[in-house]
């Protein structure tokens, strides 16, 4: 995993150096391994590497066959691709990402669809076209911006601007006040390469397609049987766990003690013979949800070298302000903040971190999934987000709207749209994006094994029985990890990743409530009168959080505060 810039089509060659080299220092700490920079024709291109695989030979941009390549990510299928197309007398290296760049030769842009992986990148290929593309759930992030002198790209987009930035629209802060993530256009003016998505820089013009690259790999058939499923569950997740533990540098995995973080913990201890390295966060907070005592029990279970890391109140409003600095496409998920706690535990013992993202959309786990099987008369309704915004003048109802227009789908039944409407707003515009830049904020790697197309091809052929049952989602997962790791205690009533911010602001709460009234990053989505308000009343509790990170995050890009600078401006010293 790395950061990557660079600037295409440039007429002044000099110029476009200047301004990739300010851009790529901007991105070193997704790539503190080192710089490389090249000219290539009328592009300049920039890597900041994170050395993973072919730690001597994968340095960036790469060039082979006649083709440059630069990527943020990992091509897990590249040992396949070289084995099927028969590169390996071809392969100068041993980086995942030169494979590509014979397929290309042979198949031209259709070689992207042969990747198995997660990846921003900027291919030139052989034949003079130029190409960025994004993975197919969004994993890895891309923006660009089209310029007097070419179409820059970079993996964060503010490195793509120079203030004073362009402000955000009100329905962007709508959105992150009402939903807890955009859904429209990033910050900052730029644009975002929508997962899966292509676009080629062709003669001066960017050109979008419609087409996307598949999240699935050929049609798998639906399991007959309970058993069946089962142990074809249990292949593929050996399957992609395995090309997921790809690695020249150390690797471990993040517990919960959760279903999802349970299962890859399992199938990682089938698959080495060492004792594999597991993180867990828990709160120290009275009445906290803290999911320490059940992850201790599967690491004492599989023999895992098992880390307890601790979150205090501290912690929080330490980490709150830097959080809002590395989270330049916002997202207000408080998870963000434990997250950013275990990346720095993790430093310096492991490089690459597995984690159990997507478990939740691919397999059914969310109850308003299954309010969406119950008819009307059983309370049966959407699967939709829950608006906690109810201060803004509409209650948040435009936001809601931009939401159902982002996740319609008119495929599968009613779980598989609910399904699908979360991959394609929750998942890539929160959760993926916490991971990246928080992990990234201390120079890790995170993957995500259930978000994988083989493992998204034999989910999407289940039925929905075997996804939700009574009040149990993720049904099938569950009977997994009930014969592999029964102490996870897999039919356990499903918990989350709950950080007490509610019982940490509320001591402070009239005190950030009077300094929020000199926010101008919430001014138009909520009067100063309503802030404070917001504030004073335990009943809005559930609201506050939103509207502290906002500001933050407002006060540090927009308002051109430090990080202490900002902590103080909204909570004091």
């Amino acid at each position: 995993m790395c950061g990557i810039a660079g600037l295409l089509g440039a007429h002044d060659l000099d110029a476009a150096e200047a301004e990739v080299r300010r851009m790529i220092a901007g991105l070193t700490h997704r790539g503190p391994d080192g710089v490389r920079i090249a000219r290539h024709g009328a592009h300049v291109l920039a890597h900041a590497r994170l050395s993973i695989i072919d730690l001597e030979g994968g340095w960036q941009p790469l060039s082979a066959a006649g083709s440059t390549v630069i990527g943020n990510g990992e091509i897990y299928n590249y040992v396949e691709l070289t084995k099927s197309f028969g590169l390996s007398d071809r392969l100068a290296t041993g980086s995942d990402f030169e494979p590509l760049l014979h397929l290309y030769r042979e198949k031209g842009p259709d070689a992207l669809g042969f990747l198995r992986g997660m990846f921003g990148l900027c291919l030139i290929g052989g034949d003079g076209r130029v190409f960025l593309a994004r993975d197919p759930f969004g994993i890895k992030p891309l923006y660009c911006v089209e310029t007097d002198n070419g179409l820059a790209f970079a993996s964060e987009p503010k490195v793509l601007a120079q203030p004073p930035f362009v402000e955000p629209s009100l329905a962007l802060r709508q959105d992150l006040l009402a939903l807890g993530y955009r859904l429209g256009a990033p910050p900052f003016g730029v644009q975002a390469l929508a997962p899966g998505e292509v676009v080629e820089w062709r003669d001066g013009a960017l050109i979008r397609s419609q087409s996307r690259l598949p999240k699935r790999s050929t049609a798998r058939p639906a399991p007959q049987t309970e058993a069946e499923a089962l142990n074809a569950l249990d292949a593929v997740l050996q399957e992609s766990i395995t090309v997921h533990q790809r690695s020249d540098v150390p690797y471990g995995l993040f517990l919960s003690g959760g279903v999802d973080s349970s299962i890859i913990a399992a199938m990682m201890a089938r698959l080495n013979s060492r004792p594999v390295t597991a993180f867990t966060c828990g709160f120290d907070a009275p009445g906290a949800t803290d999911e320490r005592a059940r992850a201790a029990r599967v690491a004492d279970h599989l023999g895992l070298d098992w880390r307890e890391v601790v979150f205090d109140e501290e912690d929080f409003w330490r980490l709150a302000p830097v959080a809002a600095l590395r989270l330049d496409d916002p997202t207000t998920d408080f998870a963000c903040l434990p997250t950013l706690k275990l990346a720095e535990a993790a430093k310096g013992t492991l490089t690459v971190v597995l984690s159990g993202e997507g478990g939740d959309e691919l397999f059914a786990g969310y109850g308003r999934y299954r309010r969406a099987l119950r008819p009307a008369w059983l309370g049966g309704r959407a699967a939709e987000p829950q608006i906690k915004a109810t201060y803004l003048p509409d209650k948040g109802a435009a936001a809601l709207d931009r939401w159902r227009k982002a996740g319609r789908s008119d495929q599968g039944s009613r779980l598989g749209r609910a399904q699908a409407a979360d991959i394609a707003t929750w998942l890539p515009n929160d959760l993926l994006l916490k991971l990246d830049r928080m992990l990234m904020a201390e120079g890790l790697e995170g993957r995500t094994p259930f978000l994988d197309r083989e493992v998204a091809q034999f989910a999407y052929s289940l039925p929905d029985s075997l996804k939700v049952k009574g009040r149990m989602g993720k049904w099938l997962l569950r009977l997994w990890l009930a014969k592999h790791c029964p102490v996870a205690d897999p039919f356990a009533r499903k918990q989350g990743f709950t950080v007490p911010v509610e019982t940490w602001i509320a001591p402070r709460a009239r005190d950030i409530g009077a300094r929020l009234k000199a926010c101008q990053g919430l001014d138009g989505l909520i009067t100063p009168a309503d802030r404070e308000a917001v504030f004073s009343d335990d009943a809005h509790a559930s609201a506050r959080w939103p509207l502290i990170f906002t500001a933050l995050w407002w006060n540090i890009h927009f308002g051109g505060m430090s990080v202490d600078d900002a902590r103080a401006a909204v909570v004091g010293r």
